[in-house]
């Protein structure tokens, strides 16, 4: 068994993304090879991961700050503690403030 410190992880990669191109990710479960995907992402304000598929069925767990989920014409906000459903359909997430978030996806066969 393994702990991992999520708090830990999300001041590492927010400190990364701080000095690269304003985020930074750290895959801590499965991989692309696997069904199961956890990745912690950090991000400074304003940075965003733009429109995209959605690869699977997707959480955000934000852990840090706050961010904006778009789809189409809706949007939902989350704060530290929330977590947001990834809707089936092209997405983009925008960092309002500094931010980490864990992104958890069960890939579809």
């Amino acid at each position: 068994m393994q702990r991992i410190s999520l708090d830990a992880l999300a001041r590492q990669q927010m400190e990364l993304a701080a000095t690269h191109s304003g985020r930074a990710a750290d895959t801590v479960v499965g991989g692309h090879e696997r069904v199961l995907r956890q990745t912690v992402i950090g991000l400074i304000e304003g940075a965003e991961l733009a429109e995209h598929e959605n690869p699977g069925e997707a959480t955000v767990l934000v852990l840090h700050g706050r961010v904006r989920m778009s789809s189409r014409e809706q949007s939902w906000e989350g704060r530290a503690g929330d977590l947001l459903k990834v809707p089936d359909a092209r997405h983009s997430l925008l960092a309002l403030t500094d931010s980490a978030v864990l992104l958890t996806v069960a890939k579809l066969p």
